[in-house]
């Protein structure tokens, strides 16, 4: 007998609605999992540990997208905020030197529309492939009568894996350390609240072309934020790191700071950052100080990475052969924080 309840239909809650999403999100889970093993189903998912580490240590990371899905649902495009979700958790677990083995996501929906499901599934399954992770599991909750039929929230977690010997220790920092700016692709998933007020998304023009963006605003809006597996991992084994920020919500003072150790800052000239277009026309619009923008936004940078002075050019080297345009953005200092010159 196939499962069905008319019951709990008629109080909001499709399950064989749930059962069509499985069954199509199930060719978008099958590109992150290796040929001839399990993809989805059960009630927990499975990963091996990797073989022949001496002393692994499991790093974990949980995020979401943010307000930015208010973006994705005027523009009824769904099929990036999953990159989001997935690049803002994998990001995080680099910052210890990890390598993200899988990933797990969450989505709670008004109404569970099988084929919209599987479109931001779709982007989960695209994000894991560029993380090089695995998509092990999931969740979908319809939630009738606490949301909106069209909404919907997005969140997931990441585990990661990094010999003891290898995490990322800034007791090895020094003033006089190199930092360096791996550029982002845009806003990413932070500040959101901010950028739709100031744009008033909800009555704007998000298909307008915008010449300045060279492209429609709602386009540039959700481009997906960028995933640094690739070219860390590969600085990781190049040389020595000794402290790495992901640059999310609290910009530049907030999220550099973290990876100093105490008694160290870092000098940034701004005249270097190179800032995209979509800053410039976001603080232009909404009349934001200069301290505000580097507050709240990555004004470009996503990712920093620390290294001695006789280190950075083969590290500049390592990252740019592994596609991201990486750049010196600053210096670190005797002191604490960030100096914006």
């Amino acid at each position: 007998m196939k499962s069905y309840s008319e019951s709990y239909k008629e109080a909001g809650v499709d399950i064989t609605a749930g059962y069509r999403a499985v069954e199509l999100m199930k060719k978008h889970v099958a590109r992150t999992i290796p040929s001839g093993e399990e993809t989805i189903g059960g009630f927990g998912g499975l990963f091996p540990l990797p073989a022949g580490m001496k002393e692994p240590v499991l790093v974990s990371g949980t995020d979401g997208v943010g307000t930015k899905l208010r973006v994705a649902s005027l523009m009824n495009r769904h099929d990036t905020v999953g990159i989001d979700c997935v690049a803002m958790c994998v990001n995080d677990v680099l910052c210890c030197g990890a390598r993200p083995l899988f990933f797990l996501d969450y989505i709670a929906c008004g109404k569970n529309i099988p084929e919209k499901i599987a479109s931001i599934v779709g982007g989960v399954a695209e994000g894991c492939v560029r993380a090089g992770c695995r998509l092990i599991g999931g969740e979908t909750a319809e939630h009738p009568g606490t949301m909106p039929e069209d909404d919907y929230d997005i969140a997931g977690f990441a585990v990661g894996i990094v010999e003891r010997a290898d995490m990322l220790d800034n007791a090895d920092m020094h003033a006089g350390d190199v930092m360096i700016a791996l550029p982002s692709t845009g806003l990413h998933s932070n500040g959101f609240s901010l950028v739709r007020k100031v744009f008033d998304v909800e009555r704007c023009d998000l298909g307008a072309f915008v010449p300045s963006l060279g492209a429609p605003l709602g386009e540039t809006l959700l481009t997906p934020t960028a995933i640094y597996v690739k070219p860390m991992l590969a600085l990781f084994s190049a040389v020595r790191v000794t402290g790495v920020s992901h640059i999310t919500g609290g910009g530049f003072f907030e999220n550099i700071p973290r990876s100093l150790p105490k008694g160290l800052g870092v000098r940034i000239a701004k005249v270097d950052v190179r800032t995209p277009e979509i800053f410039k026309l976001l603080q232009a619009r909404g009349e934001i100080p200069e301290r505000d923008m580097f507050n709240t936004f990555n004004m470009g940078v996503g990712m920093t990475a620390v290294v001695s002075p006789a280190d950075a050019p083969a590290a500049l080297s390592v990252l740019r052969e592994n596609g991201t345009d990486a750049y010196v953005l600053g210096t670190v200092v005797a002191g604490e924080g960030v100096e914006l010159i």
